[in-house]
């Protein structure tokens, strides 16, 4: 073959790059890159930065108000007794086998055998119930006892005695409107939370999930959210004072009112409920008719005034044996209207909760005087009352 002429050299295909041109072609990004930097930290450059810019010297706070040391101190002694309670329900086994999450709640160490106390909603128609101490070590729990009409339970835990710290019991009969209080719980499931106000009203009453009056509540503007229920309410001490149970908001968060039960209360409900698991219930012995009947009846001029009407009296039961009578439907188809209960002792009763008012006042064996309208004629009868069945 003879030497190459310039027809026989190598071509190179349109679009592919000589070596020498992709060196070119990078150096120009390198130069345009370098350029644009340039260009950026001259023009676009922030006057207000400092590269030499440090962490400021902490200032000494000095020593702590002495009312924060105090709540700094009550928090640290009374948190040990504040506890987590976790109810869940269990489906049967026709369900896919995993725990429904009922809902979340606070508690408190009632004392050393591992009874806790926490609201009777927060475990209402739970079949698992778990209480977690001092947000670490949980335990499976069992339900001892219930008081719906007061919105109280007793739960058991098998732990440790040094796990267990009793909280400190009050009194609620000798508060003051302005005391300082202190809510600890897990609002929205946020453990060991605390808050702090003032009582704002003594002498409230709210209405169980029974429909039967709370009397004597304590009205609190410390924060009570979901998950506070169940949980103390302590004053300046460290000494339970309260349960926290219910608050007023249109949105279900709090605003500013919330509700606990009286200490007094939940000391004479709570051995009660350790020793049997229910409580007396003091009654009369009678079924009576709704509040909206006799409403209804009045309007028709067939009562003569509101009362309590009774249904039938029960059986060998307290009025009964001090001669109340109920209502009869004759064979004709007439009524004859039983005994209109319209005072007990020295206090009107115009409805089921001013009777329910009365009872939540009085023992199983007190006596009572009755007044009632019978045919429009006022007697009265004492009643020993009874113990009542718990349902």
């Amino acid at each position: 073959m003879g030497p190459l002429r310039p027809t026989d050299r190598p071509s190179l295909r349109r679009g592919e790059a000589t070596p020498s041109g992709w060196l070119v072609a990078v150096l120009l990004l390198l130069i345009g890159a370098l350029v644009f930097q340039l260009f950026q930290n001259v023009f676009f450059a922030n006057p207000d930065l400092d590269p030499e810019a440090e962490p400021r010297p902490v200032t000494p706070r000095g020593d702590l108000a002495a009312d924060e040391q105090a709540r700094i101190e009550l928090v640290s002694r009374v948190s040990r007794s504040v506890v987590h309670v976790t109810s869940q329900t269990i489906p049967d086994v026709s369900m896919r086998a995993t725990d429904i999450q009922q809902g979340t709640g606070s508690g408190f160490v009632w004392n050393k055998d591992g009874h806790v106390v926490t609201n009777f909603h927060v475990v209402q128609n739970a079949n698992r119930v778990i209480v977690t101490l001092g947000g670490t070590s949980s335990y499976l729990a069992r339900v001892v006892g219930v008081d719906p009409d007061h919105d109280l339970a007793v739960l058991k835990i098998d732990a440790p005695d040094d796990e267990l710290e009793p909280v400190e019991i009050g009194r609620s009969s000798d508060l003051r409107v302005g005391q300082n209080v202190y809510a600890i719980g897990n609002p929205f499931g946020l453990q060991q939370s605390l808050s702090t106000g003032v009582i704002s009203g003594l002498g409230r009453e709210i209405e169980s999930m029974t429909g039967r009056p709370i009397q004597g509540v304590i009205q609190t503007d410390a924060a009570i959210n979901p998950g506070n229920s169940g949980g103390p309410l302590l004053d300046s001490a460290g000494r339970l004072i309260g349960v926290n149970t219910a608050i007023v908001s249109p949105s279900g968060a709090y605003a500013g009112i919330g509700f606990a039960v009286p200490v007094d209360r939940v000391n004479e409900t709570v051995p009660q409920l350790i020793r049997k698991g229910s409580v007396d219930r003091p009654g009369l012995g009678v079924v009576i008719f709704s509040d909206e009947l006799i409403e209804e009846l009045v309007e028709r001029d067939i009562m003569p005034r509101r009362g309590v009407l009774v249904r039938f009296v029960a059986e060998d039961g307290a009025a009964e044996a001090a001669g109340l009578q109920g209502t009869v439907r004759n064979d004709d188809g007439t009524i004859d209207w039983g005994d209109l209960i319209t005072k007990i002792d020295d206090r009107d009763v115009a409805g089921q909760r001013d009777l329910y008012r009365v009872l939540d006042d009085r023992s199983v064996g007190d006596t009572v005087d009755v007044t009632v309208l019978r045919d429009g004629v006022a007697k009265t009868m004492p009643v020993v009352l009874q113990s009542l069945p718990n349902e």
